[in-house]
């Protein structure tokens, strides 16, 4: 009885690698919410907009039971030109970053597969 409980729940795991495009989100959002495609596709592209818009000015963006889309400073350091045999100073400067909350890290850890 247990052997075949552990196999009907490892049926419900996710596989690693599957790959998502924002075609496919804006499709799976329509049809759960019954809203047309064109719709979904402009809520999308206004959220994306929105977030890169807040990070550009230096705000993160916190999305409780989701994550935080933050920017993190990255210090000056020193680079190698391998091709030139030379080192480079490569400034400091600021990178968009995507921090998932715990409850989201939880959910992924128990739900796919390791391969």
């Amino acid at each position: 009885m247990n052997l075949i409980y552990i196999f009907a729940s490892q049926k419900n795991l996710v596989k690693l690698n599957e790959k998502m495009t924002k075609a496919e989100i804006v499709s799976k959002i329509s049809e759960k919410l019954g809203i047309e495609k064109g719709d979904v596709q402009a809520t999308v592209e206004s959220f994306m907009e929105e977030v890169k818009s807040s990070l550009e000015n230096g705000d993160n963006v916190y999305l409780r039971g989701f994550g935080s889309f933050i920017v993190k400073t990255r210090a000056e350091k020193t680079g190698r030109n391998i091709s030139k045999n030379t080192t480079i100073k490569i400034p400091a400067h600021n990178i968009p970053a995507f921090k998932p909350a715990k409850v989201f890290v939880e959910s992924v850890k128990s739900n796919v597969l390791v391969k």
